[in-house]
Parts: structure tokens; C-alpha cells; sequence
């Protein structure tokens, strides 16, 4: 493994940090960990260099016995992190509701989806990625708006 750093990668990943108005950002490939953060400033303060741990892993099915929780957050405000209802975010991104400004949003509340409708996208790297619903049901309430930064596995529409 080389020690030398792509400084293009590193300026790119930057670019995004500032772009998204992210606070932090993580990029691994080919035992290279590269994590930018952003102090209240908004300048990048910490870049490291570290070898990707190497896990051995194994996955096992997991079975949910008792229904999911939504919990209160401090602020009053709901969390829906680990919501079964919850549409996710696959990708650290910037959300849009619809496919350009003069269209209508894909979904509003109150709507009915079906499995695989998109809901929404998630722009990455200047590719538009559609986000599909997980299962069908009642759009119940949309939680972020056109053009928020999100992050991966972030809740973005919660269907009931």
C-alpha cells in the first residue's frame, strides 16, 4: 500500500464538504480512510490518513420480535432513525422532490405509494439516484425539504 494521498480526492471530497454544507465526511477504498470535518467555521480542520481496519464479518438474519420505536428527540421533535416507516436516504447527498424546479413533487401527504414508486432523489456527484419506496402505503409526512444535504440512512418520507 502506498502512503502517498490523491490529492485530487481529497479536493474533491472538500468540494462536496462545502457544497452540501455537510460537517463531516468519511471516503475508504483500497485500505485508504480519508475523514474531512468541518469546524462551526466552516473550514476543514482535520484531514486524516489511517489504514482501513480489515473485519472479518458475518451476517446473520435478524428477527424482529417487538415493533419498532419512535422515540421523542430533546427538541420535541420525532425520530424516525430506526422507524420501519421510514424511506432512507442510500447516499450522502443533496435531496430534491421533484425531477426539476417547474415539476411537481413526486409524492406530497396524504398520497398512496406503491413499492419501487420514486419518492424523491438524492443527488451525489452530479448524478440524480431515485429513492424508491421500500413498501406501499400512505405518505404520513415528508421530512426534509428541496436542496437539504442528507446524510446515508437518513429518514426522508415517512409511508404508513
Amino acid at each position: 500500500m502506498s502512503n502517498q494521498l490523491d490529492t485530487k480526492v481529497i479536493s474533491r471530497l472538500a468540494e462536496i464538504l462545502d457544497k452540501t454544507n455537510l460537517t463531516e465526511l468519511e471516503y475508504e477504498d483500497e485500505g485508504c480512510r480519508i475523514s474531512l470535518v468541518r469546524n462551526l467555521g466552516g473550514v476543514v480542520s482535520n484531514v486524516s490518513y489511517a489504514p482501513a481496519p480489515v473485519a472479518n464479518v458475518s451476517v446473520a438474519p435478524q428477527v424482529q420480535t417487538e415493533p419498532s420505536v419512535v422515540s421523542e428527540a430533546p427538541s420535541g421533535e420525532v425520530d424516525y432513525t430506526n422507524s420501519p416507516n421510514a424511506v432512507k436516504s442510500p447516499m450522502v447527498g443533496v435531496v430534491y422532490l421533484s425531477a426539476d424546479p417547474k415539476s411537481p413533487n413526486y409524492v406530497k401527504v396524504g398520497d398512496s405509494v406503491s413499492e419501487g414508486d420514486t419518492v424523491c432523489l438524492v443527488e451525489a456527484m452530479k448524478t440524480f439516484n431515485p429513492v424508491k419506496a421500500h413498501k406501499g402505503g400512505k405518505v404520513v409526512k415528508i421530512l426534509v425539504e428541496a436542496g437539504d444535504p442528507v446524510e446515508y440512512g437518513e429518514p426522508l418520507v415517512i409511508i404508513e
